[in-house]
This record gives C-alpha cells, structure tokens and sequence, in this order.
C-alpha cells in the first residue's frame, strides 16, 4: 500500500519504519522527528497523504488532532482511509470521523497498548473504532505493526475502549504500589509477596507482567531506575481523559477520579514528570498514613 505517517516521534516512528520494512511505501511527516529507516520525507502533512490508500496518524491530542486533520482530509482521494492511532477525548475522534466521512474517506480510531517495546518489536494491540470496510482496509498494517487489533464498533468506540482499560491500569498501578509499601512495613519480603501475590487473586498485569518493585518478578523500569516505558504524564493525561468521558455520559467512577487526582499529585508536584508510571512505588515508600 502507500501510506501517509504523520507523527514519527517514539511511538510513530518505529510503527512507521515496520511498515516500511515489510515492503509498503511509507511517506511521512513530523514537525521534529527524523525520519526512521525506510520512509520517505514530504515537505508538509497535506503532501504526505496526497495520493496514498492509508493515512496514519499519532499525535499528542484531540485539539492537535482536529488541526491535523484539517490538512489532511482536503488533500486525500476519496475512497483513502484515515486512520488515528492517538490516545485522544472521544469527541475530538468522533468530530474528525464525522469530518472524513463528508469527504469520502474512511476513518478510524486506532489508539495502541504495549508501549514503544511494542512498537518497535511489532506487538501492539490496537483497539479499533470506525466501518467493517475501514478496518478491512487497515488490518494487513495492523497485523505488521502489532500482534492483535480489535474492531471494537463505530466510530470513537477504540478510544473508549483504550481509556476504560488505561484507567484500570492507573488503578491496579497504585493498588500493586500501595501493597508493596505495605507489605514493606509489615516486615514481608517483596520477593515472598510477588511469589504470593502473582499466584493468587491479586493477580494483575501491574504485578504480573511490570512489576514496580526492583528485582523482582520480570525485568520492568523498576529495574532501571523507574526509566519510562510509559510515562508518569501519559498515564495521567489517559486518566483524564477517562474522567472527561465519565463527566460527558455521567458515569460514577470514583477509583478513575482518585487515581487521576493521585498521578497529578505526582507528576505535577511531586518529581514523577520523566518517570515510569510504576514510580508511584517509590513514592508510597516515602509516605506515612498522615
């Protein structure tokens, strides 16, 4: 296929360079990044998507989203789908699909889970939103850049999807970090709660799979000084989006909204910018009931 990329930072950039890898002709665009290995530079985003099958984007948020796709839409041929892989507010999706479906295009919402690991490696899930045809379209690029892609319904359902499942992870996140600081305290060995804990009914993928705690379990940022694999401000910008969401359909989520208040604690005055979300284990260590 020839497929526009718009967004090549450490997300877009290693998706883009597998598609490019696997024999598609990939043109992108970034106001900043290098282009990866395999993919052509255009001058502007409007010429990156001029004349391809698929466009893909990721970017920051809805608001650049909707900039974004402004350029893009005028400049694509009729048929083209447009397809977004950002974590953005469902609004800002479901605007963007209503404004491509005026034009002729197919859209998708296509917002991923499994970090830069995943995008680099090729094993991302994407969770999808949009038409049958759309998705159709897409899903041989799904299949290069990740390991399963879920067409979740209509338009703006995957970045439900990825919202309502990022909250529970910002959730379990604390939850699996508040266990450990007080198993801490009551004198039992992190290594004897993992053993204990993954084997039982708190079981979870923050404990499981990226464990907070240094040394234990699976190799996680914990082990490399808490180093992003996914940001402290990327975990509280989904939290947020989940609780704009919530506000939008009157939804009661109380654990969403303690979460949320948590992470902005930490990020924004606590030192938690530039670290792993699992740096709320640090964090818990340091703190008193008071």
């Amino acid at each position: 296929m020839k497929i526009g990329f718009i967004g090549l930072g450490n997300m877009g950039g290693p998706m883009a360079a597998n598609l490019a890898a696997a024999g598609h002709e990939v043109t992108g665009f970034d106001l900043s990044a290098a282009m990866p290995k395999g993919v052509a530079a255009a001058a502007t985003g409007a010429e990156a998507a001029t004349g391809k099958d698929v466009v893909i984007t990721m970017l920051p948020n809805g608001a650049i989203l909707r900039s974004v796709a402004a350029e893009l839409i005028p400049a694509m041929t009729a048929g083209a789908v447009l397809c977004d892989c950002s974590t953005v507010d469902v609004e800002s999706t479901r605007a963007v699909a209503e404004q491509a479906a005026a034009a002729g295009l197919d859209a998708l919402d296509a917002p991923v889970s499994g970090g830069v690991g995943g995008a680099t490696e090729g094993t991302l899930t994407f969770m999808v939103g949009g038409s049958d045809a759309g998705f159709a379209t897409v899903k041989p690029l799904f299949d290069i850049m990740g390991q399963k892609a879920v067409h979740c319904g209509d338009a703006g359902a995957g970045q439900s999807a990825k919202i309502c499942n990022n909250m529970i992870l910002g959730v379990t996140m604390i939850a699996t970090c508040e266990a450990f600081a007080l198993a801490d305290k009551l004198g039992l060995s992190r290594e004897k709660m993992f053993d204990v804990v993954s084997t039982s009914s708190g079981y979870s993928w923050s404990m499981n799979a990226y464990c907070p705690a240094p040394g234990v379990g699976p190799k996680t940022p914990a082990d490399n000084d808490y180093t992003p694999g996914f940001a402290a401000e990327l975990m509280l910008k989904d939290l947020r989006l989940s609780q704009q969401a919530a506000e939008a359909v009157d939804a009661d989520t109380p654990m969403g909204q303690t979460a949320a208040a948590l992470y902005t604690d930490f990020v924004e005055s606590e030192g938690g910018k530039g670290k792993d979300f699992s740096a709320m284990l640090p964090r818990f260590e340091k703190r008193g009931r008071g």
